[in-house]
């Protein structure tokens, strides 16, 4: 654990990553990101920072096990975690955590970006960075993301909202729920669990089997299911940031040669690229930053967000795809490349997520915080 001096003003920021989640390893790897750039610069006297892990049952560990953690880059298995090990689940805070003045969560997935943990940090009345409870409830469930644009009159693909339950009867020969998704979306299609994020579950169906293997593949993770109509687009992203005030990064655009931008595409190297800025028209990019700012309003997201799009070149359609109130911070994660190539690098991007937290509770910083 690095032993530096730091002023007795600095901040207390206390980064959790790791979770009971799908996504527990891609939270490994932002979390070193993240806490490099807290370490460096200016930021090593802003901020005196403690390193928290939530293993893969839901168990909090103290800054010891954290950084361990940290620097095998990898997930804990049992046999690497102090003994006796209590059941899972929160069990209460491990030594140093009440003692943190910000949390800076950097959880992905399911009970880490869809208000759970937000909740508990606004029970103990401390700042956090990113989206409260409600932004970040509504921004993870697919459902009600959807629904929340919709109402905001905001452009999406169409799309159909499924409940695991009814396929039930599908599964016994019905075929009604099968025949109501080729009817209204037809093929190709995509069916995605709506709690889960990084497209873990997410299949592509091409044809009435696949679709309902797909079905049956979300439906094992999420009770809530998306299907959504398939169309040839260019993916494009756009990073927002800020808590009353919100600004829009310059656009960039996600490449690949797969079928389509799934887990293993997102995460492995050398499967996709970025080109940022995008190559678009002007008024595109202008378009998307406002809406890109008109979907975080639209769900309640603050802090940081990323807001997906597709955007058909021969249509010039530009339909929203979805947000991300968590958003990646890996090495070949859009959100902070996208800050980089808009003016504001890592350092200072952390830096600014922070006082963000501060200021949305009123905590003034001291002198040696500010920028």
């Amino acid at each position: 654990m690095p032993s530096d001096p730091v002023p007795p003003s600095a901040c207390h920021v206390g980064v959790v990553f790791g979770g009971a989640s799908g996504e527990h390893a891609v939270s490994i790897r932002s979390a070193n990101t993240v806490v490099a750039a807290l370490r460096q610069g200016a930021n090593a006297e802003r901020y005196r920072l403690s390193c928290f892990y939530i293993d893969r049952q839901g168990r909090w560990w103290p800054p010891a096990v954290a950084e361990a953690v940290l620097e095998r880059g990898v997930p804990a298995e049992p046999a690497d975690l102090p003994d006796p090990l209590a059941p899972g689940g929160f069990r209460g805070f491990p030594d140093g955590a009440l003692a943190v003045e910000v949390w800076f969560p950097v959880l992905h997935g399911p009970n880490g970006e869809d208000g759970t943990i937000q909740g508990l940090f606004s029970l103990m009345q401390v700042p956090y960075v990113g989206s409260g409870v409600l932004g970040s409830a509504v921004g993870m469930d697919k459902q009600a993301m959807k629904a929340a644009f919709a109402a905001a009159g905001l452009p999406q693909v169409a799309y159909a909202c499924v409940e695991a339950s009814e396929l039930a009867d599908d599964l016994n020969g019905s075929g009604a729920l099968l025949d109501r998704l080729e009817a209204e979306l037809g093929y190709p299609c995509f069916v995605k669990p709506a709690n889960m994020g990084s497209s873990v579950g997410i299949s592509k169906a091409s044809d009435r089997a696949g679709l309902l293997e797909g079905l049956r593949q979300a439906a094992a993770l999420d009770p809530r299911l998306v299907v959504e109509r398939g169309v040839s687009a260019r993916e494009l992203e756009c990073a927002v940031l800020g808590t009353t005030e919100l600004r829009a990064s310059v656009l960039g655009e996600i490449c690949f040669d797969a079928d389509w931008y799934d887990y293993t595409t997102k995460y492995s190297e050398g499967l996709s690229h970025t080109v940022i800025p995008a190559q678009v028209p002007a008024e595109l990019a202008e378009r998307a930053q406002v809406m890109a700012i008109a979907a975080c309003r639209a769900v309640g997201a603050s802090g940081l967000s990323r807001v997906d799009f597709f955007f058909d070149q021969g249509s010039g359609d530009l339909w929203l795809n979805e947000i991300n109130t968590l958003p990646g911070f890996t090495s070949q994660s859009m959100y902070p490349m996208l800050w980089e190539a808009s003016g504001l690098p890592l350092v200072e991007l952390v830096h600014d997520l922070v006082q963000g937290a501060r200021e949305s509770r009123g905590i003034p910083l001291s002198p040696n915080q500010v920028p």
